[in-house]
């Protein structure tokens, strides 16, 4: 949920359908690159990939021997996560169980994942704090919760063109603050810089923070 438009009608199941139907792919197809960087030396157990989009995220775990939840409110984007895992063999799709939830709402279990990894998911205010709470308590012990969203930093990079809702971004500070210290080890706390390109396909720097926790 990394668009410039943060109306209300963004967080809808309406809005990701259509905004999925309206490109053959939306994304690029491979895994984002702090989970590689973040996750490639986690020994596999079950994961919790909130905002799957269409699945390269889940794919990627599912073909290191996760048991994967991928959760969306798109079903459009979950239908074609489901084709691709399928084109990467039966032993990879069945690690996957795709599952459409609005993610403002719905709780996972508690305890119940080696690895919560939510991925540029940017929300306003109070529903950013709970639905990160929410997450963090998915954790179960010894496990890892991975946040990675956009910095504040890049607001003042208006090449970027990031939405002007200062409240949609965060530090890694802020969310070890949000979870709270007690019961944690961070492992990672960055404003991590990454080469990307603008809207108009110029190539910019911006800032990712990159939040990676064990809970202990």
């Amino acid at each position: 949920m990394s668009d410039h438009d943060h109306g209300p009608e963004m967080f809808t199941e309406e809005f990701w359908d259509a905004r999925y139907n309206s490109k053959h792919a939306l994304w690029s197809g491979k895994p984002n690159h702090h989970l590689v960087e973040e996750a490639s030396d986690l020994a596999p157990g079950t994961a919790l990939d909130a905002g799957s989009g269409e699945g390269a995220d889940a794919i990627w775990l599912a073909e290191r021997g996760w048991q994967v939840t991928a959760v969306d409110v798109s079903g459009v984007a979950l239908g074609r996560a489901a084709e691709h895992a399928a084109k990467a063999g039966d032993e990879v799709a069945a690690r996957i169980r795709w599952l459409r939830e609005d993610l403002i709402t719905w709780t996972p279990p508690e305890r119940a994942y080696d690895l919560v990894s939510s991925q540029y998911i940017h929300l306003p205010g109070a529903i950013r704090h709970a639905f990160f709470a929410r997450m963090a308590a998915a954790v179960r012990d010894g496990g890892t919760l991975l946040i990675v969203g956009h910095h504040p930093s890049d607001l003042e990079n208006t090449a970027l063109r990031r939405p002007n809702h200062p409240e949609l971004l965060f530090t890694g500070d802020e969310l070890a603050s949000e979870i709270g210290g007690d019961g944690w080890e961070i492992v990672t706390n960055v404003a991590a810089e990454r080469e990307t390109t603008d809207p108009d396909g110029q190539p910019v720097t911006a800032h990712d923070t990159v939040f990676r926790a064990r809970r202990v």
